[in-house]
């Protein structure tokens, strides 16, 4: 699943690490099938495209989930929200193959 995310307000101060720390428990929460790693400590498969410099704001931000089962964008989008703090938000999301 490819994604564009938004990240605004206090929450540009997050570092790139903690990004992906957020991701993957919203993730969790949301009881999404995203796909996990193999090996001693398994860990969710999610890729952010490039990282965002800390304290800067964006509406373009992509991001890459790889799903163990189709999800659908729209439901996809609206559990991720549901899930994730207040300045961060999925504006767009589309199955890739």
């Amino acid at each position: 699943m490819k994604i564009v995310f938004s990240k605004k307000g206090d929450i540009r101060f997050i570092s790139h690490l903690d990004l992906m720390r957020l991701f993957q428990r919203a993730a969790r929460r949301a009881g999404l099938p995203v796909a996990m790693t193999r090996g001693f400590s398994p860990r969710m498969k999610i890729s952010i495209t490039k990282a965002l410099k800390l304290g800067l704001e964006s509406d373009g931000e992509e991001a890459v989930f790889h799903m163990d089962k189709a999800a659908g964008p729209k439901n996809f989008i609206d559990l991720m929200n549901q899930n994730l703090p207040e300045g961060i938000r999925i504006i767009r999301a589309e199955e890739s193959g």
